[in-house]
């Protein structure tokens, strides 16, 4: 609020052509209707850091640089999709008390030349980072619902689109409490959601079989990238279907390896969680493993070292149709394709890098990773 003292330049505004001095608003003043109020520049105009892994402020009306911030996370953009490197911590869908989705930023930044902003296809968790698809066009939108849909068994007159289809996946990376007893595998194991404190919280547990509650059906493929580490283990996560926290619960209750920084299924293995876990023997020579680190790297950034680390679960490559290329043929079921489409690649493939707290742990842990 403006000053009230009367020798300030700035405690005068100009008002019916003279000038009337500013004063302050006591703290139990009702404000009149109509009533004008000036704020200093430093209050009305929020700035957001420049740091990659920074959350937007709360708001449905970024300003320059929450726009610019969100801009750097596209990592492609065509007319029908956009393909973004989310960020750990920020949520992709809103809700009343939640502001800052990316749902709802993407649609008041990142709508570039269209009317309206572009439109969530699939989800990641909150805590997790990496990949997430936004279709911006109501085609692709519908199209791609139906693509990450489990029960897209229908089939197109065009055998590309078909192909491409099949070829579609995810693959994310994950830092895990132990190692699984098999170096590869499949995990099918279906889920089901139970409520917690009289329905306030829900959770995702295998289900029992016992008929007492709906399961849906829960398939991932996993291989582990290396050798156990100071009691940990990086592995690959491929999942087959696409159901609520998937990965967390196959890999806490099915393998028995709970993600680091998963407090929600985890939370039985963090309550033993040391700062410095315990040191395990090199493969190749015997001796015991040392962990790099780097001379004056800050490992309290949520890595593996840090006392309370966050989610190490990251959507790190995804490979689906190039709907560009195929809306034309979609939407005309039509098996030709235009001439100015089909030297268009039919697969598009994008890779996002890690967030800075997955990287510590990598570079750390990586020694004897293939």
């Amino acid at each position: 609020m403006e000053s009230s003292n009367p020798n300030a330049d700035d405690s005068f505004i100009k008002r019916d052509g003279q000038m009337k001095p500013l004063r302050k608003v006591k703290h139990n003043e009702v404000m009149e209707v109509g009533a004008r109020v000036w704020v200093p520049v430093s209050i009305a105009e929020t700035r957001v850091s420049k740091r990659f892994d920074c959350i937007p402020s709360g708001t449905l009306y970024p300003n320059a640089d929450e726009i610019e911030y969100l801009q750097r996370l596209v990592k492609y953009k065509d007319y029908a999709i956009l393909v973004l490197n989310k960020p750990p911590k920020l949520p992709v869908k809103g809700s009343m008390p939640v502001h800052n989705s990316m749902d709802a930023l993407a649609a008041a930044a990142l709508s570039y030349d269209y009317d309206e902003g572009p439109k969530l296809v699939h989800r990641l968790d909150r805590e997790s980072s990496g990949l997430l698809l936004m279709g911006r066009t109501k085609e692709s939108i519908n199209h791609l619902h139906w693509l990450f849909n489990d029960l897209n068994t229908a089939k197109s007159s065009c055998k590309a689109w078909n192909d491409a289809c099949d070829a579609k996946f995810q693959r994310f990376w994950a830092l895990v409490i132990g190692t699984p007893k098999e170096n590869e595998g499949l995990i099918c194991a279906p889920l089901s959601r139970i409520l917690l404190d009289d329905g306030k919280t829900e959770r995702v547990i295998l289900a029992q079989n016992v008929g007492l509650e709906p399961s849906q059906e829960a398939m991932t493929e996993y291989r582990v990238l290396g050798p156990t580490i100071n009691g940990c283990s990086w592995i690959e996560l491929r999942p087959l279907t696409s159901r609520k926290h998937q990965l967390r619960v196959h890999c806490a209750e099915a393998l028995g390896t709970p993600i680091v920084g998963d407090y929600k299924y985890g939370w039985f293995v963090h309550r033993k969680w040391k700062q410095m876990p315990r040191v395990d023997i090199e493969p190749m020579t015997g001796e015991p493993y040392k962990l790099r680190r780097p001379e004056g790297l800050d490992v309290q950034k949520g890595s593996v070292l840090s006392k309370v680390p966050l989610l190490h679960l990251h959507c790190r490559e995804l490979v689906l149709p190039n709907i560009a290329k195929f809306l034309p043929v979609l939407n005309k079921k039509t098996e030709t394709l235009p001439p100015a489409f089909s030297a268009k690649p039919d697969l598009l493939r994008f890779v996002a890098s890690m967030p800075k707290h997955m990287k510590i742990s990598w570079n750390l842990m990586s020694s004897y990773l293939v």
